[in-house]
């Protein structure tokens, strides 16, 4: 089983930053790969990062299209913690922010991010 929780969401301008912090626990194996998922309610789903570990045990990221040059995710080993840092915040990056490990079996209770 694995554990966690999203912090350091709230109201921003558009142009501004904001950075997520999700703090992992649990079962290690379910925790090597952990991504960042949106949700607009009622409309859609997104990915929006994701950070494994490759065989030689480096991180891995991916970053989806529509936030690429503006988000980066990272890990934090010995905080036990996945940072999503976003900049140049837009209005359409308004949605829930939601920490998910272990594929999407595990979900973090979400933040909610606004942008005005």
């Amino acid at each position: 089983h694995v554990q966690l929780v999203e912090s350091g969401g709230g109201l921003v301008q558009a142009g501004g930053s904001l950075t997520l912090s999700c703090a992992v626990s649990g079962d290690s194996g379910g925790q090597s790969c952990v991504a960042w998922f949106r949700e607009v309610p009622g409309l859609r789903r997104d990915g929006v990062a994701a950070i494994g570990t490759d065989v030689r045990g480096a991180d891995t990221t991916y970053i989806g299209q529509f936030v690429k040059g503006r988000f980066t995710i990272s890990r934090d080993n010995a905080k036990d913690t996945v940072v999503l840092q976003m900049n140049s915040l837009k209005s359409e990056d308004t949605a829930l922010y939601y920490c998910v490990a272990d594929g999407t079996n595990y979900w973090g209770q979400g933040t909610q991010v606004t942008v005005s």
